[in-house]
């Protein structure tokens, strides 16, 4: 039986994090032995103690105490503020994760963000694809523009192709872009240059070194920068797929949106979550 540890560094809002932890409870797990890790970096003690509370049957749950930060993470209905500080911070949780599923000699570590929804059948489709690393997209409006998603396919977050030396003129740039948006609202596998936020990685990347800290001689901000460019490096390609697509609580007022994610789902296997969960 293929063994998965779900993982994420959690530090979230309670209103969020619930929808969080309950939708972790409706995945389809058949032929899959699954177990939680995750590290407590709340500074909401509501959002701590119900994250203390999630205690899924036949499944074991570690729950990993860091110091206290000093940083507020300030998040409003326009942005996430990330300084660089906290960046590394997330980085060191997320490494530490990383080293718990190697040391327990899991096949793979799903490491998943904790202000995401995903469809039951997430995680079996995810381990179906059979890559050593591949993410489930979501879409997110970050600012007044139109919807875009967790991955991209060069630098920092380009979301086109260019050859190197290549002159691009902006019309160029927004035709090639759209190729690439509207192939992700395409049920497949796509491979992508990034991605981050709901990504499986297996034993085999993990063995090889696999990590999200910083490397010195890049500017890139983003923890999920660094890890992307190493695996590269370390011979393993990176994957999108599209079949299930998260969704993204990235402001508070997305939470207006998930009754409808959830109407979208043909079958939901909930059975009394708030008795398995004490929410």
């Amino acid at each position: 039986m293929i063994k998965v540890l779900i993982a994420g560094s959690v530090r979230q809002k309670k209103v969020i994090l619930e929808q969080f932890l309950l939708s972790l409870y409706d995945l389809n797990l058949n032929g899959i032995e699954v177990d939680y890790a995750f590290v407590d970096d709340n500074d909401d003690k509501r959002a701590s103690n119900l994250l203390r509370k999630f205690r899924p049957l036949q499944s074991r749950v570690w729950f990993f105490e860091v110091e206290p930060d000093q940083e507020s993470y300030i998040r409003n209905e326009a942005n996430h503020y990330w300084s660089n500080s906290l960046v590394s911070r997330v980085a060191n949780n997320k490494d530490l994760l990383l080293k718990h599923a190697l040391m327990k000699q899991y096949d793979y570590i799903l490491l998943v963000d904790s202000d995401l929804l995903l469809h039951p059948d997430t995680l079996l489709h995810l381990v179906s694809c059979n890559r050593d690393i591949i993410s489930e997209v979501f879409w997110t409006r970050w600012t007044n523009t139109h919807e875009l998603p967790n991955v991209w396919l060069m630098d920092e977050y380009k979301l086109y192709i260019a050859e190197r030396g290549e002159e691009v003129d902006a019309n160029e740039k927004d035709l090639r872009s759209m190729d690439f948006l509207n192939q992700l609202r395409k049920p497949g596998s796509y491979r992508v240059g990034g991605l981050g936020a709901c990504t499986l990685i297996s034993s085999k990347a993990l063995t090889a070194g696999v990590c999200y800290q910083e490397i010195y001689n890049l500017s890139f901000q983003g923890e999920d920068r660094y890890f992307c460019i190493r695996a590269v490096v370390l011979g393993f390609e990176l994957y999108v797929d599209t079949c299930y697509p998260c969704y993204h609580i990235y402001r508070d007022s997305d939470l207006e949106g998930v009754p409808a994610f959830l109407r979208s789902i043909p079958y939901r296997s909930i059975i009394n979550l708030k008795n398995h969960s004490g929410l």
